[in-house]
């Protein structure tokens, strides 16, 4: 079944797998795929379930995925449904990707953990010294929002943050099993981070090169008396010894049509006769335009009113206000009663047919799945009648200034009621509550907080009045086309949010590759 060349890869803190997407999707120039997903380990019950279909998937050959697979993208039958129709791939899916939350010893107990890891990497001839770790510990502690919203609890301390030190279950894995190359991401914010005073980096950096170490000083044991270290890489630069700053990943300057800037630390296992790594190509991302203009266009629901086509056209037209400027008012009197009374848009669904045509022609077999005749996880939410309103300001706003409009820029008609308005007018926090993201540029970051309200994910047609669906911003994270995301409408945000674009992590391979 598996090619005897394989290296393993072990995905933790997996998410719904962006990480692990991109390592099992790498070609190398014999157009072999030289890694496998051997675990993949998540906590959150609907990531998982992503995760599980998606390694479903990966049990069949390329151009050997059955019609039932398709099937249930288009929402003709279940999952369960899937599964036992195949029960033999479903199997080896369920043993593939765990939900076990690292850390509790209730859930995940080390013993346990460490008995998943030996037989995952005993499924592969060359499994002790040839593997993979990739992943990221949840970063909510390091993340500049994070320590924002705890600033101001009197009893926090970062120090005292389960979620900051869920990087010693990596550790643990490392010194347990010592993988060839580590891949561990995370948030910019953990570059600036402090305990007591100390930089969070620079001992994460230490503990990282010398995992045993780290360990000891923890108080942990180890089953692998095997002492290793490990050399630290940056993917952006090839220098032997990077300074902090190297670590960042500015996704916009490598292919992606997003802003997003992460750490990316590349770890070599000292044994290795590897002192360089590779970088990463620098390449123009593409814009939103090229990235989401073939999806059908859609119109937002109503929300605490009746939601029906009439209803919504009729909220609409109400967005016009005589405080709008003048330019900005004709645009929105042209998409908001003109064309919204020539479109017959609907709200979208789990599937809605149609022909994927991406713009973005360089990478076009990496989205479109001719098989799949439609798009997954496309339904627009719904929004009170002044959103629709603001949205379509915004819009018109930002195609005729060319950028997103501060709260400044609203007439005053079309302010939130928010207590931290005030300070927001003055340019400071929260100035871009409402944000729209720009047909020719790249977007902004596609977080977590896009499951909450949408204000900072604005479509830029003035006629949809709406925030992105999770399949556009699936799009912007270079998720394929043919990557269904499980659960409710509000959890596939949150794991479109918190995955790393596979499109990045298929370039990290690459360089990893080269390692072996």
């Amino acid at each position: 079944m598996r090619q005897r060349s394989a290296i393993p890869v072990i995905d933790i803190f997996a998410g719904p797998g962006g990480l692990g997407e991109g390592f099992s999707a790498f070609t190398d120039p014999r157009d072999k795929q030289p890694f496998q997903i051997a675990l993949s380990i998540e906590k959150d019950p609907v990531a998982h379930q992503t995760l599980t279909l998606r390694s479903f998937l990966r049990q069949f050959p390329p151009g050997e995925v059955p019609d039932a697979y398709y099937r249930r993208l288009q929402c003709q039958m279940s999952t369960t449904e899937l599964f036992n129709e195949f029960p033999r791939q479903s199997a080896a899916a369920h043993t593939e990707a765990w939900r076990a939350t690292l850390g509790d010893e209730i859930e995940a107990p080390l013993p346990e953990l460490r008995r998943r890891v030996r037989e995952a990497l005993d499924r592969f001839p060359e499994g002790d010294d040839r593997w993979v770790l990739i992943g990221g510990p949840p970063c909510q502690a390091y993340s500049l929002a994070g320590r924002s919203r705890n600033k101001g609890k009197a009893d926090y301390r970062l120090a005292d943050d389960p979620k900051a030190h869920l990087y010693l279950e990596y550790l643990q894995l490392i010194a347990d099993s010592w993988p060839a190359v580590f891949v561990m991401e995370n948030v910019r914010g953990l570059l600036s981070a402090r305990i007591e005073g100390d930089l969070v980096f620079e001992g994460i950096a230490r503990d990282l090169s010398d995992p045993a170490e780290a360990l000891q000083r923890e108080g942990r044991t180890r089953t692998n008396q095997r002492r290793r270290s490990y050399r630290l890489r940056a993917v952006t630069r090839s220098e032997l010894f990077p300074s902090p700053p190297d670590y960042i990943v500015k996704c916009e300057q490598y292919g992606i049509p997003q802003a997003r800037h992460r750490v990316i630390i590349v770890g070599i296992r000292d044994d290795m006769d590897i002192h360089k790594l590779g970088t990463l190509t620098p390449s123009p991302g593409p814009n939103v335009d090229e990235m989401i203009r073939d999806l059908p266009p859609l119109r937002s629901g109503l929300s605490r009113e009746p939601d029906d086509r009439a209803s919504w056209m009729s909220a609409v037209r109400d967005a016009v206000g005589n405080s709008i400027p003048k330019d900005i008012r004709e645009l929105m009197v042209s998409a908001t009663h003109d064309r919204v009374a020539e479109s017959a848009l609907e709200r979208g669904s789990d599937f809605v047919a149609g022909r994927p045509c991406i713009q973005y022609h360089d990478r076009r077999d990496w989205f479109v799945d001719r098989r799949l005749k439609g798009f997954c996880n496309h339904s627009a939410r719904a929004h009170i009648r002044l959103d629709l309103h603001r949205y379509a300001f915004a819009a018109c706003f930002a195609q005729l200034r060319g950028h997103s409009p501060a709260l400044a820029d609203f007439p005053t008609s079309l302010l939130p009621a928010h207590l931290n308005v005030g300070v927001a007018l003055s340019g400071s926090h929260f100035a871009d509550r409402f944000r729209v993201q720009l047909m020719g540029r790249h977007s902004t970051t596609i977080t977590s907080h896009i499951s909450k309200d949408g204000h900072y994910y604005i479509h830029p047609s003035p006629i949809q009045c709406r925030s992105l669906t999770v399949r556009e911003a699936a799009r912007l994270q270079t998720f394929p086309d043919n990557y269904l995301f499980e659960g409710p409408r509000t959890a596939q945000y949150t794991q479109v949010g918190n995955a790393v674009p596979p499109l990045l992590a298929r370039q990290i391979a690459a360089l990893v590759n080269d390692i072996f």
